[in-house]
């Protein structure tokens, strides 16, 4: 249950993020954000909000532990939409890589989505996002966010 002990503390953070998500585009718009996360009940929470100045947005994160499934509930909010996404990604960590499944809303239509986290180690850590839009037969990654320690 402490997955994401690792991602407790400040954060220098590189997005890359596609701009035209499920249409073949291979054109990207990278930009820096901050991120400080924390743990909570002993280590079976996390929390996490990132600035990113330069698009005009903040996000956060809260992460939650199921013992009973020991699976993580990930939910997302971000002050472009003003609102905690009702359904969760879910998923487990094995070793250093967590992948977390769920669906996402993109121009009106309901997609798969994939949440991959890589930690490389104490300073430094991997997001990113993928959306499939064949039951996942492939995936397509469309949002990277490379974390390196404050």
């Amino acid at each position: 249950m402490n997955d994401f002990d690792f991602f407790a503390g400040s954060w220098n953070v590189i997005n890359r993020r596609l701009v035209k998500p499920l249409t073949g585009s291979d054109e990207w718009d990278e930009f820096p954000g901050t991120s400080v996360a924390s743990r909570h009940f002993d280590g079976a929470a996390s929390f996490d909000e990132i600035k990113c100045p330069s698009r005009g947005f903040t996000g956060l994160t809260i992460r939650i532990f199921n013992p009973a499934t020991e699976q993580w509930s990930i939910y997302w909010a971000s002050t472009t939409r003003g609102t905690l996404d009702p359904t969760p990604m879910v998923g487990r960590f094995d070793g250093d890589r967590g992948e977390f499944y769920g669906e996402e809303q993109h121009e009106g239509a309901s997609v798969r989505c994939r949440f991959i986290w890589t930690v490389h180690g104490p300073d430094a850590c991997r997001w990113e996002q993928a959306f499939s839009a064949d039951g996942e037969q492939t995936w397509e990654t469309n949002w990277t966010m490379d974390f390196t320690r404050a």
